[in-house]
């Protein structure tokens, strides 16, 4: 969403560029493979729960309650802890942190920061954040992937730590480890998945990838929340899918973006649409890729959520909770009513069965928004814009790139019918009138037990499905998430020294 790369450039404020994952070949340095559609220890039998059967998807009328909720945490005033600017206290502290990190991260993150730490010395130490005083370039990356070191290691906010790295690792190794990915090289960038850190509110939702931390010889990405969503904000989560299946994977192939950009173009183009929204579109691959990616590895919920989440944002940092119709030019993001129409354009392209229902009410719901539309230099009706989103989502997903061995991203990542099942079940144990002892780490009794074939993102799903429908209140269960993702990370074999 924010900073990806190295750069003396101020950082947005508004990008919820909110940010992976099968390949049977195990990562690097013992990191464990875990394919979605593999079993976990600590896990119950899956329930037969369909789609059909089940609580309807699609009722949004906990929406704006979810609005609120998220707009009050980005105007919380909890931080995170201060930038360690101290050089020797720094290389102390985070040698005794990345001794307690498991040996992927050691070697991947904490030892490699420790020897560029070592290299660049106190003074070149305090040079680079001289050279940085806004905290938007070298800085702010050196001190990212510090944090989260620290962070991991000395336990900060450990149960939502825990929970958020578990999303991360779950979105990056799904994309790695899915079977469809069979056949396809391994990334040229970072096959460790990030290490996550709490950051500061303004901010919002950001990722440093792989091909960035390498100024550092580092070897995985940083991804970044802001600190009150460890215990707020429910919104701001599917926006790790944006960040991490999003922005990360596509730093980790060469070539994959500039393939998808010329597609993207050719597509929109096709349509019979004036070349300047097709050059606009083109121009915006990253954020346009990293919103499609997001809703391939988390299905709806990373639509509904990146609707309701830009609308809390607003309402925080402009003082009007909805959409906004016109993207600048000078803007990396698309404008939000486009991304709004592309996440949904998405939702149809997926293969569960209630595909095309979802895509049409996330059209209705950003519709309520909807003023005149404005794509850079260029007024558009909301007819082209809507169908130049379609035209975009069609290509990224669709298209066959060289990057991935000619495969398309929607061969390799897919929403299932299975994976709506999976979190109808879930879903059942994060009401208000059915959680109090059976969801997982919670605190109620849980027995640490969850569905078979249950991950991270069906556990955000589930979450955002249950209170976008206005059932359940969004604090509770956002309560109950993080103690079922807290639960699952505990039972990682990457993290609990099993792998």
């Amino acid at each position: 969403m924010f900073p990806k790369a190295v750069s003396a450039a101020p950082l947005s404020t508004v990008d919820w560029s909110a940010p992976a994952p099968p390949d049977d070949r195990p990562m690097e340095k013992g990191l464990a493979v875990r394919a979605r559609s593999g079993a976990s220890a600590g896990i119950a039998p899956l329930t037969a729960v369909s789609p059909r059967n089940g609580p309807d998807p699609i009722s949004l009328a906990g929406l704006g309650a979810c609005v609120e909720e998220a707009r009050r945490a980005a105007l919380s005033p909890q931080t995170s802890p201060p930038d360690p600017t101290f050089f020797t206290s720094l290389r102390a502290r985070l040698e005794k942190a990345c001794a307690r990190l498991p040996e992927a991260y050691r070697s991947a993150v904490g030892q490699p920061l420790l020897r560029a730490l070592d290299g660049m010395g106190p003074g070149g130490f305090a040079r680079v954040l001289a050279m940085d005083p806004a905290r938007t370039g070298a800085a702010r990356l050196l001190l990212d992937v510090a944090q989260a070191v620290l962070q991991s290691g000395e336990g900060y906010q450990a149960r939502a730590t825990s929970a958020f790295q578990e999303v991360v690792s779950d979105l990056y190794d799904g994309f790695l480890s899915a079977e469809d990915r069979r056949g396809v090289k391994p990334p040229d960038h970072g096959v460790t998945p990030p290490l996550v850190r709490w950051g500061k509110a303004e901010t919002g939702p950001y990722t440093w990838p792989a091909t960035a931390t390498a100024t550092f010889d580092v070897k995985a990405a940083v991804v970044s929340l802001p600190a009150a969503n460890a215990a707020g904000g429910l919104l701001a989560w599917p926006a790790l899918a944006h960040e991490t299946a999003g922005h990360d994977i596509l730093e980790a192939d060469d070539g994959l973006r500039a393939e998808l950009a010329s597609a993207v173009k050719k597509e929109v183009l096709s349509e019979r649409i004036d070349p300047p929204v097709a050059g606009y579109w083109a121009e915006r691959i990253d954020e346009a890729a990293a919103d499609v990616l997001g809703v391939l590895n988390m299905g709806p919920a990373a639509a509904v959520g990146m609707v309701g989440y830009f609308r809390a944002l607003n309402g925080a940092w402009r003082g009007v909770a909805e959409l906004r119709s016109a993207g600048r030019e000078d803007d990396p993001h698309p404008a939000d009513i486009a991304r709004a129409y592309l996440a949904a354009e998405t939702v149809r392209l997926l293969s569960f069965s209630g595909a095309e229902r979802w895509a049409d009410r996330l059209i209705a719901e950003a519709d309520r928004d909807l003023g005149q539309v404005r794509l850079g230099d260029v007024t558009v009706s909301a007819g082209v814009a809507r169908a130049s989103a379609a035209a975009v989502a069609r290509a990224i997903v669709r298209t066959r790139v060289r990057a991935l061995e000619g495969r398309s991203l929607g061969e390799i990542q897919d929403w299932r019918d299975r994976d709506e099942t999976i979190v109808a079940s879930l879903r059942r144990d994060m009401k208000d009138d059915g959680a109090k002892g059976r969801v997982a780490g919670t605190g109620d009794g849980g027995s640490g037990r969850y569905v078979q074939g249950a991950y991270a993102a069906h556990a955000v799903a589930a979450a955002v499905y249950e209170a976008v429908a206005g059932g359940s209140s969004p604090p509770k269960v956002m309560g109950r998430m993080v103690g079922v993702l807290a639960t699952m990370h505990a039972g990682n074999p990457a993290w609990s020294g099993e792998a």
